[in-house]
């Protein structure tokens, strides 16, 4: 078990922070983009021939980059069981009026809910697509909550937030790619404005780790190891469409977006490698014996993780979505 007083003498540390993360890492409401300025204005006269565009280019996306991008909506559409889980960490206190975490979170929680909302918006838009099973699945979502591994420590939960970010940046971005290399402009610009505020966000989940593990650099080792023994798993692992249990649908959609390349089983490799260097783990001094070896198990695993994905092969079979009208 972790030692609860450190963790919330640390948080109130940082909380001190919080102002000043709030202007670095997030942009003012008034100055950052809505989903309207990306989505068709109905009552403009071009209109029809913008939606006629978006149903086009939708018809012609490969089937399992369709689902990838529908699923990639869903799991922005749970966001009331993020929020609601970040409330709950140790070191949050949302009763407070001074500026601190639940500000921070709450800001997050604003950013994040334009991407849903953005890419609902157009789901719903390009015609191709049974919203009501869409909807189905995302109500099960939030109802089914989800189970990430971090409890309510802040050093897991900063773990698994600069970790998923990260990826999640890596999907918006790679569907972004896909769409502008078929011509399919108005997505790309969509997922490339989502991949970028994901890519911001994913930095100051970063730079908080890296402030804890200069406070208390043995326990953030402990719980970066005991998240990556535990690997991570994706906030939307309970995924169900109609009819199914919980969790069901999670490795149909997870193989249709390694089989489009959109996240991958080296994506998950390279992000961790991306964090060790980002906090410079093979280097930090003055840990416990436990945090040494922790250290030690977390700069092998890259390589240990690369022979077993080496080894994986992902399975062709394609499933059939009831999200996608037939």
């Amino acid at each position: 078990m972790y030692h609860s007083l450190v963790r919330k003498e640390v948080m109130g540390i940082l909380e001190k922070e919080v102002g000043s993360f709030l202007e670095k890492f997030l942009t003012p409401i008034e100055k950052i983009w809505q989903p309207s300025d990306y989505l068709p204005d109905p009552s403009s006269d071009d209109f029809k021939h913008d939606l006629e565009e978006i149903q086009t280019f939708a018809r012609e996306m490969p089937y399992d980059l369709f689902v990838t991008l529908i699923g990639d909506c869903i799991t922005e559409e749970a966001l009331p069981s993020y929020e609601s889980w970040l409330m709950g960490v140790e070191g949050i206190n949302q009763e407070e009026n001074k500026v601190g975490w639940a500000n921070w979170i709450r800001s997050w929680t604003g950013e994040e809910n334009r991407h849903g909302d953005l890419l609902n918006k157009y789901l719903y838009l390009c015609g191709r697509v049974n919203m009501r099973q869409v909807e189905i699945t995302t109500q099960y979502l939030i109802s089914d909550g989800f189970d990430i591994g971090t409890s309510m420590d802040p050093y897991r939960n900063f773990v698994y937030t600069s970790f998923q970010e990260t990826a999640t940046n890596i999907s918006h971005r790679r569907v972004g790619t896909l769409a502008k290399q078929s011509g399919n402009g108005k997505l790309a610009k969509m997922c490339g404005v989502i991949a970028a505020d994901e890519a911001r966000h994913a930095k100051a989940y970063k730079h908080f780790v890296a402030k804890i593990l200069e406070l208390d650099p043995s326990e953030m080792i402990l719980a970066f190891e005991d998240m990556m023994r535990k690997k991570i798993v994706m906030p939307a692992h309970l995924m169900r469409q109609s009819g199914q249990k919980a969790g069901e649908l999670w490795g149909h959609f997870s193989d249709a977006a390694q089989r489009c390349m959109v996240y991958t089983g080296q994506d998950y490799i390279n992000i961790m490698k991306d964090l060790l260097d980002e906090w410079k783990i093979e280097h930090v001094t003055g840990l416990t014996e436990k945090a040494e070896k922790a250290q030690e198990y977390l700069m092998k695993l890259p390589g240990r993780l690369q022979k077993i994905t080496d080894r994986v092969s992902t399975p062709d079979l394609q499933f059939q979505f009831s999200w996608v009208k037939s």
